[in-house]
């Protein structure tokens, strides 16, 4: 596969590469921005991906919450930034999630095929062509995901007026209103700092082992770090993949809002528990970004006039 300088440029901006080192990594992934990232990281030449994916696409993020029990996130992406500060975009977005609350869907597919709760008589896809007819503009219905929490609440964060959409899943004997906005404090963490797993207990298997492979990676790539003894090697990989899910489990990271810049939110909940009398624990989370992990069609202004008058 030929590689491109849009490539070469996407691929600097989500890592932090050279240009040249980023040049030689798509050519020997074949294109794969994915791989190339990967490739960068093992050879140190890329930390992390700090960013979730290639945020592109334009749309809307929405929740809708049932009382304290029931939530629901959806994301319906559009073409262009204009329609999704559209009003009647942005009540269709509104009427999208309140379908998936109701909804017993666990696939897009299902959710597509459901009669639309606005008008029964078409499907949730009838009414999704007959919005793209009105607004002009081809509309996605890329994902939604419901949570029910049985023996606690749900609390919801928007951000950026519908860039992010967060949803916490607590479990607590009362849903008092010091329990409720610790909650939505978590939930802003999650919008800014957006973790993978609640716990390093809820890391996968795959991941772990994933990362570890990078960081060995990248110790064999290194002269010096290549050089120490077994023993020394094995104890960099695990401090430094300790380091990695300090930064990816939402427990482990650094509390936002704490005044000492050391505080966990693991810590943080803690201290809520005692200040309510009773234990506060964040058992889930969803966090949806518009446009992460997709591309977005870039125009070429004048290319387009050229194209369309005939030159």
């Amino acid at each position: 596969m030929a590689v491109t300088a849009a490539m070469v440029k996407e691929l600097r901006e989500l890592t932090g590469a050279g240009m040249m080192d980023c040049k030689k990594a798509l050519g020997e992934t074949d294109g794969d921005m994915d791989a190339a990232v990967e490739y960068l990281r093992k050879n140190g030449q890329a930390k992390a991906e700090k960013k979730a994916g290639r945020i592109a696409a334009e749309g809307l993020c929405r929740v809708v919450v049932d009382g304290d029990r029931k939530a629901a996130v959806v994301e319906v992406n559009s073409e262009t930034d204009f329609v999704a500060k559209n009003a009647d975009f942005q009540s269709y977005v509104e009427a999208v999630a309140r379908q998936a609350l109701l909804s017993d869907a666990t696939d897009l597919d299902t959710f597509l095929a459901e009669p639309w709760n606005e008008d029964s008589a078409k499907t949730v896809k009838d009414a999704l062509t007959e919005k793209i007819a009105v607004i002009g503009e081809n509309l996605t219905i890329r994902r939604f995901r419901r949570v029910e929490a049985e023996n606690g609440f749900v609390v919801s964060y928007l951000h950026g007026g519908g860039r992010i959409g967060v949803i916490v899943k607590a479990e607590c004997s009362q849903a008092g209103d010091e329990a409720k906005e610790a909650c939505v404090n978590v939930a802003m963490q999650v919008a800014a700092l957006s973790p993978k797993y609640v716990c390093d207990d809820d890391v996968d298997a795959e991941y772990l082992a994933k990362e570890e492979e990078i960081i060995r990676a990248q110790i064999a790539n290194d002269p010096k770090e290549s050089a120490k003894p077994e023993k020394v090697i094995e104890g960099m990989v695990k401090g430094r993949l300790n380091k990695q899910l300090k930064e990816v489990c939402l427990m482990d990271q650094v509390y936002v809002k704490a005044e000492d810049g050391k505080q966990t939110v693991a810590k943080y909940l803690d201290e809520v528990s005692k200040a309510i009398g009773t234990p506060l624990k964040v058992v889930d989370f969803v966090r949806f970004e518009t446009g992460e992990g997709l591309e977005k069609k870039e125009e070429n202004f004048a290319e387009e006039v050229a194209k369309q008058m005939g030159m």
